[in-house]
């Protein structure tokens, strides 16, 4: 008779107690067969630190839905609005990452908010053809606030839930921006209209074609000068000084967001639904100076730097992307596993920070330049940093 040996093993060994459990996998834990163990580690490890230094540094939960807009506040570096889809338009202190206030501002989607340059009040429009005006005088006297007794801040409190004053429009609006220096609101919707802040009536009507206005911006240097989008496709400048729009551009797909260059009085940029971002001189609007490419979606919202060199854009591709306002290509871009598709984006006063709004109800903040380092610097390593930048 042949001896015969039988293979046997446990099915210990190999089966899962649960099919939520991983599969086991046989290894040899032998070195030898692991010879570059060591360096894999150590490029997973420098991986995961480059990783986190694109990553946001923090973000901020306490909507209770999409966050629809971000708007910064004209004096206070530290202060940021947002408007969200149920409503509610929160204060946030850039700070220490507190909301300062809750306002139950509409009963439908927060199209935007603006802030005068004196800082007294703001503007919020939704879906219901309602302007609404609300008061700011406690964020202006903050420290006086807390000095008062508990009745009076009560009452200082019950104010900034009351809307000082509301207009009713006869149509939607979709947006609206704030003149510089004036007390004028532009809005746009079925059409462009000019508003005086104490007027329940609007002082001029604009209306080129039939089709609806989705976006409007005064510019920041001229500032009787402003530029709308259209759903037909079209760019149309504005002067509120005179009694019909000035020019007109149409592009190959819709643009949903335009943004001036702070620095330059004729410079914009749109952001497009043809996944590229359009830079022009509105004195001749008949070809981009520049058209950004990198995004793989349309884009959906832009903001400049202070400093009018860069500009950050959000696309639906779920990126955030930082552009040379000359620069046909980005020089950087974050995104996250958990992040979804974004709504708005802002870069702070400070020119360091982006602000980034998306789906999910929370806010991030993004480092404008990712190897910078926060915090406390010795003066040795700020001194050979500054070499570095001017080498």
């Amino acid at each position: 008779m042949p001896k015969v040996k039988v293979i046997s093993r446990s099915a210990d060994n190999y089966l899962r107690e649960t099919k939520n459990d991983i599969h086991k996998l046989p290894r040899n834990y032998d070195p030898a067969l692991h010879p570059f163990a060591v360096n894999r580690e150590y490029q997973r490890a420098l991986n995961s630190i480059k990783f986190s230094l694109n990553h946001s540094s923090d973000h901020w939960t306490g909507h209770s839905d999409s966050v629809q807009k971000l708007t910064k506040h004209p004096n206070k570096l530290s202060v940021l609005f947002s408007a969200a889809c149920n409503g509610e338009v929160k204060i946030w202190n850039l700070t220490n990452c507190h909301c300062m206030r809750t306002i139950k501002a509409h009963n439908s989607i927060v199209r935007n908010v603006c802030i005068p340059q004196h800082g007294k009040y703001f503007f919020s429009v939704d879906d219901s053809q309602t302007i609404k005006q609300w008061n700011l005088s406690w964020l202006n006297n903050d420290e006086q606030v807390f000095e008062m007794d508990s009745e009076r801040q009560c009452q200082l409190m019950q104010m900034a839930d009351t809307p000082i004053n509301t207009i009713l429009t006869k149509n939607p609006v979709y947006f609206i921006d704030n003149h510089r220096q004036k007390p004028y609101l532009i809005t746009c919707g079925q059409g462009v209209e000019l508003w005086e802040e104490n007027r329940t009536q609007p002082l001029k009507s604009w209306s080129w074609g039939i089709d609806t206005v989705n976006h409007i911006r005064f510019n920041p240097i001229e500032n009787d000068i402003a530029v709308a989008s259209s759903t037909d496709r079209s760019l149309i400048l504005y002067d509120i000084r005179k009694s019909q729009p000035a020019r007109k551009v149409v592009m190959a797909m819709r643009s949903n967001a335009i943004c001036w260059n702070p620095m330059e009085a004729f410079i914009f940029t749109v952001a497009n639904e043809d996944y590229d971002l359009h830079t022009f001189d509105m004195r001749k609007l008949k070809f981009p100076l520049q058209v950004h490419k990198d995004h793989i979606s349309a884009v959906i919202s832009l903001d400049y730097s202070p400093t009018g060199r860069e500009f950050v854009s959000a696309g639906y591709d779920k990126t955030i992307r930082i552009f040379g306002s000359r620069e046909r290509r980005s020089r950087e871009v974050y995104h996250t596993k958990r992040m979804q598709r974004l709504t708005d984006v802002a870069w702070s006063l400070d020119a360091r920070y982006i602000l980034s709004s998306s789906d999910e109800m929370d806010i991030r903040i993004w480092k404008a330049n990712a190897s910078e380092k926060l915090g406390f610097v010795k003066r040795l390593v700020s001194l050979a940093i500054f070499v570095i930048k001017i080498n």
